[in-house]
Parts: structure tokens; C-alpha cells; sequence
């Protein structure tokens, strides 16, 4: 627990201080994966909740889930047609379901 909160504030720090940017042509791609990243670290708290945790799943959904979005957004963008939707509401609706349980989990800890 105590290397994934120093991972936590690394990430958090290299993030505010090294000036790194992308042009706005990007953004679609970066946020859909974003979503999807996201997506695997609630999955991840939940499993972890659950005592279910694994890391090669997390790792692999982690990049393979950001990756795999950021692909669609790209095919669809290219064909003219707007496939990260497909991203927005697949990876949306599990990170909403995925919160709801954890908030669910700690209200029963909290209560017992």
C-alpha cells in the first residue's frame, strides 16, 4: 500500500512540474484514454476491496484498455466516424458502476 501512495506522489509531482504538453489535435485520444486508465484503477480498488487484486490484470487492462481506446478514437476519427462514444460509454459506465460499489463497500465498513 505504502509503494502504490509513493508511486501516487511521484506521478502526481512529475505531472505539476515537468512541462510537457500535446496539441489539440491530441486531445480526444488523451482523454478517451485517460477514461480508460481510469477505468482500470477503480477496477483495481474494487478488486483490491474484494481481495482480488492482481497486478499482471491491472497492469495489462492499465495499458491494454488505454491503448485499445485510444486506437478506436483514432480508427474512428480517420474514417469519419465518431467510435470513441463506443470508448466513452463502455469505459464511462463500468468506472460509474465500479465507484458505486466502493462507495457501497465503505458504507457497510463504516457502519459495522
Amino acid at each position: 500500500m505504502i509503494i502504490a501512495l509513493i508511486g501516487l506522489l511521484i506521478g502526481v509531482l512529475l505531472g505539476l512540474y515537468l512541462p510537457l504538453t500535446y496539441p489539440a489535435a491530441f486531445s480526444l485520444y488523451i482523454s478517451v484514454a485517460i477514461l480508460a486508465a481510469l477505468d482500470s484503477v477503480f477496477g483495481a480498488i474494487r478488486a483490491n476491496m474484494e481481495n482480488k487484486f492482481n497486478t499482471e490484470i491491472f497492469v495489462s487492462g492499465f495499458f491494454g484498455n488505454a491503448l485499445l481506446a485510444g486506437i478506436l478514437a483514432y480508427i474512428g476519427d480517420r474514417i469519419g466516424v465518431p467510435l470513441y462514444y463506443a470508448a466513452i460509454f463502455a469505459f464511462g459506465n463500468r468506472l460509474f458502476q465500479n465507484f458505486a460499489i466502493i462507495r457501497r463497500y465503505i458504507i457497510e465498513r463504516l457502519r459495522a
